[in-house]
């Protein structure tokens, strides 16, 4: 399938996280939990683009991004461990890891460029989603101004991950 773990999780994301936000705006809790999950997510699918992938261009962008989402998740634990909030656990969450999952299995079964192709084609559609959850959702959701701040520096981070992603993307066709 062309489809990769971010893919699915770009779907999901259009599902959970607005209803989320239609029933009850989450909680810093909740949004800490939300955005450290998803770091991990692509974290997971990084590690395993660099274990399947042999082009230059996907390896440089998997490395990329256990790099800067190791380093983003560091901050919100050492953020979360200041504030003494602990990180909850939610449904949007669980369905996220759970979606995740699934397609990391879908990508385990794939090889060489139909590899690369669906990590890559992923990695843009969960980087748009992910940047528009953290727009309109989860930043504007935050209370803790020092929540908020590092969400907006993910933001930021991110965005640029979505347009490296899509250069590799454009390299692949």
């Amino acid at each position: 399938m062309r489809i990769s773990v971010y893919a699915a999780l770009a779907a999901l994301c259009l599902s959970p996280l607005p209803a989320l936000a239609q029933s009850a705006k989450p909680t810093d809790a909740q949004i800490a939990h939300i955005a450290y999950t998803a770091g991990v997510l692509d974290i997971d699918a990084a590690k395993q683009a660099l274990k399947k992938s042999k082009n230059k261009e996907v390896r440089a962008f998997a490395e990329n991004m256990v790099k800067d989402h190791t380093a983003v998740n560091k901050q919100a634990l050492a953020l979360v461990k200041k504030l003494k909030v602990t990180p909850q656990d939610n449904p949007t969450s669980q369905a996220l890891a759970k979606q995740a999952k699934a397609k990391r299995d879908e990508l385990a079964k794939l090889k060489g460029a139909a590899f690369d192709k669906a990590y890559v084609d992923n990695e843009v559609a969960y980087h748009k989603t992910v940047d528009n959850a953290l727009e309109t959702t989860l930043i504007p959701s935050a209370s803790n101004a020092e929540l908020k701040s590092l969400l907006e520096t993910g933001l930021k981070i991110f965005q640029g991950h979505e347009q490296h992603a899509e250069h590799v993307d454009a390299m692949l066709k």
